[in-house]
């Protein structure tokens, strides 16, 4: 389930500040957000698919990896994000 061209431009705009600043590590964390809630979608019809599975695993580790550096880096753009994503209680 890749994210939409639109959908992307959108993230990387409300998360980056601007066109120019896909690769920030907020941007990275709010795309694999959206991927990783496509996929939670996918597996309430598909249950029995491992596969996919897998690459949601991968997904998650990434974005957990991001978090801790962004956490360690700046710990009040951490707070912002994972407030503004609900990822965390």
């Amino acid at each position: 389930m890749a994210v939409s061209k639109e959908k992307k431009q959108q993230i990387i705009l409300e998360f980056g500040g601007s066109a120019k600043n896909p690769g920030s590590t907020q941007v990275q964390i709010a795309l694999l957000t959206e991927r990783i809630n496509d996929l939670q979608k996918h597996f309430e019809t598909h249950r029995h698919d491992h596969h996919s599975r897998r690459g949601l695993l991968q997904l998650v580790g990434q974005r957990r990896r991001l978090l801790r550096y962004l956490s360690q880096k700046n710990l009040e753009s951490y707070r912002e994000l994972i407030a503004k994503l609900n990822i965390r209680k």
